[in-house]
This record gives C-alpha cells, structure tokens and sequence, in this order.
C-alpha cells in the first residue's frame, strides 16, 4: 500500500524539468480587458492580490495593460509583433531586375556580334576581299 500511494503521490506532483525552450504567454484583448475589469472592482484590502495569484499575473501586466488601454482602447490591448518589421516593397524593384537582366542579355548579343564582325574582317583580310564601309556607300 505504501508503493501505491508514493506512485499517486509522484504522479500529482508537477515536472521540476525545466524545458528546453521557454514558452511565451500571450493575452488577447479580450482576457486584458475582462482582468483590467476585475482589477478595477477590488475594492477591499487583499482581492487584487488575490486575482493576481489567482491569475498567476504580475502588477507590472496591470500597469501596462492600463496604460495601453488609456492610449487606444482594444487597439493598445493587442499584443504587438515581435522582431523586424517588414520591408515595404518598392514597386520599381520586380521592373528594375527585369531592365538589369534584359540589359545583360543585350551586352552579350552586343559581344558576339562584334565577334563576329572581327572575325569577317579577318577572313576578308586574309582572302583579300575589301569590305565595304559605311563612308563607302555615301561616296557611291
């Protein structure tokens, strides 16, 4: 009877494990605004301490949640996101990368034309042939 009472025992008592990655509390507006509602109607010495424990809450939350209210009502109670805010995208940016790679592809057909054009000149020269210029169709 002992074994059995010790394994109910341990089973009610909470995990001392610490985890591996804390996890954030988020409040909605709503809650805010229900816990902000409650605050305010303790009247009597120790019941908003009580909602706080109750609530596993800090005074701080209180503090924060009021001002937030006072500033915006339920806009200043939403929780904000976190980290980096997102670029605005410039509307000039997709058009300038399609200028930028229609340019390239245009400087390489540039360069293999005048390769060509070289390697015309060189065959002409070396057959002999002379190639007609363009000061040469305005004078005949």
């Amino acid at each position: 009877m002992d074994r059995t009472e010790s394994v109910v025992q341990e089973r009610k008592t909470p995990s001392s494990e610490v985890l591996e990655k804390p996890v954030r509390r988020r409040f909605t507006a709503e809650y805010k605004a229900k816990i902000l509602a409650e605050a305010d109607a303790c009247t009597e010495t120790g019941q908003l301490g009580e909602l706080l424990r109750r609530e596993g809450l800090y005074s701080s939350h209180l503090i924060t949640w009021r001002r937030q209210r006072d500033e915006g009502a339920l806009v200043g109670l939403t929780p904000k996101r976190r980290g980096r805010k997102a670029k605005p995208k410039n509307p000039l940016a997709d058009e300038n990368k399609r200028l930028q790679r229609e340019n390239e592809r245009l400087k390489e057909q540039l360069r293999q034309a005048e390769l060509i054009i070289d390697v015309q000149k060189k065959v002409s020269e070396m057959l002999n042939i002379p190639l007609k210029t363009p000061d040469d169709e305005e004078a005949g």
